[in-house]
């Protein structure tokens, strides 16, 4: 079972570079049509410097690029057949635009047991910056993990 000694915890940084045809890609698969995130004209008349990604492509963009995804599972004794997606929040700082090249570092920021030591709760953040060193977005994600309980 996962405990406090886990929170700080890091794991190994991911880099993505935002691709054109993968966000294509992802926007198909969302049936996601908004101009802006399609053509660079579009976007450069919203005010952007080059075509952005929607807000929760920085989750899908760690998750394919990373070299091991199970890294922190492995390395916190979790059972993968145990978890479940809790939630997931973005905040952006700066615009992520295609072209970028993005460095992504995850963290345990809390641990949380509930219903009785039933689920361990496991918030993770993680910092995002671009090619230029600027912090661009703060990704959040809450793992559930379900634990045995023996009475």
């Amino acid at each position: 079972m996962v405990d406090q000694s886990a929170v700080g915890r890091s794991f190994t940084p991911v880099t993505a570079r935002v691709e054109p045809g993968r966000l294509r890609y992802f926007l198909n698969t969302l049936g996601e049509q908004n101009p802006v995130y399609r053509n660079a004209d579009a976007a450069r008349a919203a005010g952007f410097a080059g075509t952005p990604v929607p807000p929760t492509y920085l989750f899908c963009l760690e998750m394919m690029d990373v070299d091991d995804p199970f890294e922190m599972f492995s390395t916190l004794g979790i059972d993968l057949a145990r978890v479940l997606h809790g939630e997931q929040s973005f905040v952006y700082h700066a615009p992520v635009l295609v072209g970028d090249t993005l460095t992504f570092r995850p963290r345990v920021t809390s641990v949380m047991d509930k219903k009785g030591g039933a689920m361990t709760l496991i918030g993770i953040r993680c910092e995002v910056t671009n090619q230029d060193g600027v912090h661009v977005a703060d990704t959040a994600r809450t793992i559930v993990v379900r634990n045995e309980v023996t009475s």
